[in-house]
């Protein structure tokens, strides 16, 4: 059985916009970057990016996360690791 759920993309039929509203940006978003995520577009995109952009893109992900997610929720919903017992919010 799969650990990862990329459903959102697949179920969504609503508007796909940014700076209508901000329920639609975030839809926008997650319909965006489940796309980003699919495994034949990323062995197409990554080994064309340079390594600064390769930098960019995991240095603005692993922020986002760390300054966005209790140190709990990193482990259960991005490592899937339910073992991880620490609850404390990082500071930014």
């Amino acid at each position: 059985m799969t650990e990862h759920h990329h459903t959102f993309v697949e179920e969504y039929d609503g508007m796909v916009a940014f700076g209508f509203s901000r329920e639609v940006d975030e839809k926008s978003l997650m319909y965006y970057l489940q796309k980003f995520s699919d495994d034949d577009f990323m062995k197409t995109l990554v080994p064309r990016l340079s390594d600064g952009e390769l930098e960019q893109v995991f240095k603005l992900m692993s922020d986002l996360m760390h300054k966005h997610l209790k140190d709990s929720e990193y482990h259960k919903y991005f490592l899937k690791d339910e073992g991880h017992s620490h609850d404390h919010d990082h500071d930014a």
